[in-house]
């Protein structure tokens, strides 16, 4: 293995705190070919699908490669804006916005950096940002509010993965989780009440999450206990009594079990039922996507309208809203507690020029 090195560091060069946004990714662009490319990379991650490497890879490249892209690429064109993918838009967006509140917030230097587990900008891309802006502290934090290993964890080994190769590491920290954190709370509950106002509410409110296997749940992952929590403490803060709130699970792949209820089935369920009116939010994404935007908002509003609703409508992600901004930004600033960019003023121009120069009366370069 060769490693990374750093001979052109400089004593004189002021350090920076660093921050790694991470998210799950997207295609390049929803043609066929990208598409097919990002989820060979997706659906080979063994914190995705947990199976025997052989068997999974004559599944995957021998039908699952063959058959799914066009229909993956079909709905991705279906959400393409002129800005490219909704996810990495508005997550660009997360990340102007975050550093420019930090600035704001910190007389040293801090570096965000936007890296997604896979396509582009890639983990190991972001980290390289922050390694040549002279981040000597990272605080890693996957845009997860709820902890997986298939999703959490799957940042956490791109991560290492990346250190791996370089000679000098970081400080690092790492976010798990911020499911049950009062300002992610307060924010949801927020962004719940600005939708009522403009639209009234509806006989019945879902959370719906990303679904994960059943086995996972059995072997001790905890995101079926971390989702519920999320929904229960937003609808403590919305007083809303439990039969006017359901929670379930979205974007199941394959033939096992996943984490039910499903929502599909529930709307069906609801639709039959005479339930005529609906408001779904999906508080697992932190950001739109193809799965919020597509599945939710517009296949399962077709599916209710169909089952005998009447009146659905879709509550946006907390996205790149002010609320959300400073909610991130507040557990930032809580998990970078005692690092010297956040207690400490940056390090003037003298104190790096003395530096150096003890530096080089010891027989450094710069």
């Amino acid at each position: 293995m060769s490693f990374v090195n750093t001979p052109d560091y400089r004593h004189d060069r002021p350090e920076c705190l660093g921050i790694l946004l991470a998210n799950l990714g997207t295609p390049d662009t929803p043609k066929v070919a990208d598409v097919r490319r990002y989820l060979a990379e997706f659906l080979w991650d063994q914190r995705v699908v947990e199976m025997a490497r052989l068997p999974w890879w004559f599944i995957l490249h021998g039908v699952i490669l063959h058959t799914r892209p066009k229909h993956s690429a079909k709905a991705y064109q279906s959400v393409w804006t002129a800005d490219g993918s909704p996810l990495l838009a508005i997550a660009r967006r997360q990340a102007n916005a975050l550093q420019q509140l930090l600035k704001q917030r910190s007389a040293a230097p801090i570096k965000v950096a936007l890296g997604m587990r896979y396509g582009n900008p890639s983990i190991a891309s972001a980290l390289n940002e922050l390694r040549e802006a002279n981040a000597r502290r990272i605080l890693v934090f996957p845009l997860y509010p709820q902890y997986s290993s298939s999703t959490t964890a799957a940042v956490f080994d791109a991560v290492t993965t990346e250190l791996q190769r370089w000679r000098w590491l970081p400080e690092l920290r790492f976010i798990n989780q911020y499911h049950d954190d009062p300002h992610y709370i307060a924010a949801l509950a927020a962004s719940i009440r600005a939708h009522w106002a403009e639209h009234g509410a509806a006989e019945r409110l879902l959370f719906s999450f990303h679904g994960i296997p059943r086995k996972y749940f059995d072997l001790g992952d905890p995101y079926h206990c971390q989702c519920q929590k999320t929904a229960r403490l937003v609808t403590e803060q919305l007083e809303l009594p439990p039969e006017r709130w359901f929670l379930s699970f979205q974007s199941r792949l394959g033939k096992q079990e996943w984490l039910r209820p499903y929502t599909d089935h529930t709307l069906n369920e609801w639709g039959a039922a005479g339930i005529k009116s609906v408001q779904v939010l999906s508080p697992g994404f932190s950001a739109d996507c193809l799965e919020t935007i597509e599945e939710i908002s517009e296949e399962n509003r077709h599916r209710f309208l169909a089952a005998g609703g009447e009146n659905y409508s879709y509550i946006p992600c907390l996205n790149d809203s002010p609320a959300h901004i400073e909610m991130l930004a507040d557990l930032i600033t809580r998990h970078c507690s005692g690092w010297p960019e956040i207690t400490d003023a940056a390090m003037d121009a003298n104190e790096l020029a003395q530096r150096c120069e003890r530096a080089r009366a010891m027989g450094a370069a710069h």
